[in-house]
């Protein structure tokens, strides 16, 4: 190791992998501007949040998750531009509040802002 690799990994960090608990937030949050599928959460979570990467393997636990829960439901549909019906997810109207408290804690990890010991 040398100083420039220090300097280095701050200029170019590497990224850092949510766990079930930020999925669930996360995808909560995306779901909140609409409906969206699997490939498309890794996706916008990539652009919009350069620092973060979601497995499939998290992503789809945490779905799975949401959709016993009775968070979300999904549904199959033809994405213009994609060969195979995707399956869509979208929040359940009864878990609106709950999904904006969830989103909240998301936002707030993301961008630093969370106040110590928020929990809802």
């Amino acid at each position: 190791m040398r100083f420039e690799d220090i300097y280095q990994f701050f200029q170019d960090p590497p990224p850092i992998y949510l766990n079930k608990e930020l999925a669930v937030c996360y995808v909560l949050s995306v779901l909140q501007r609409g409906d969206s599928y699997g490939t498309e959460l890794i996706q916008l979570l990539e652009n919009e949040y350069r620092t973060y990467r979601l497995s499939d393997t998290v992503l789809y636990s945490a779905l799975k998750f949401l959709e016993d829960e009775g968070a979300i439901q999904g549904y199959w549909r033809k994405v213009e531009g994609r060969g195979r019906p995707r399956r869509m997810y979208q929040i359940r109207p009864e878990w609106s509040e709950r999904a904006q408290e969830l989103s909240r804690l998301w936002q707030g990890y993301a961008t630093g802002n969370l106040p110590p010991g928020d929990n809802n």
